[in-house]
């Protein structure tokens, strides 16, 4: 696999981890880390630009599809989408450096869009949170 293949993968990966698909970037950013053939920087650039465009997606789909929530297509399930509506009423928007966490982040930034959050704070926040995910892995690796 090429250098450009490889970065591609690692921000396909990081993208849809973000969603509700069950997709792990971390280990593809560590693998990458470990072979030396990309620097850090573009690692974590890569990865945190994917990562926080796949929870854009949620943000879109709270603020423009919530009302589709009951069908079976929709990626937020109601008992997690109640426990982030919960979280998020009572932590505030404060919560999206959180968006990282499994299972409670995803649900977390589609609330967001459901409040309306404003997508530059909510970029700030999100971006704050999973770049320093991101970070700390690069570190200790």
């Amino acid at each position: 696999m090429n250098n450009v293949s490889e970065l591609v993968l690692l921000f396909a990966s990081a993208f849809f981890a973000a969603t509700i698909l069950p997709v792990q970037s971390e280990a593809i950013l560590i693998g990458l880390s470990v072979t030396g053939s990309h620097s850090a920087l573009a690692l974590f650039l890569v990865a945190t630009i994917g990562n926080v465009l796949g929870a854009v997606v949620n943000w879109l789909l709270g603020r423009y599809l919530v009302h589709f929530q009951d069908r079976k297509w929709f990626p937020i399930k109601g008992k997690a989408l109640t426990k982030a509506t919960d979280i998020y009423q009572r932590y505030g928007l404060w919560t999206l450096l959180f968006a990282w966490l499994p299972f409670i982040g995803d649900p977390l930034t589609l609330v967001a869009g459901i409040f309306r959050t404003n997508i530059w704070l909510f970029l700030l926040l999100v971006t704050i949170g999973k770049a320093g995910r991101y970070a700390l892995l690069l570190a200790v690796i």
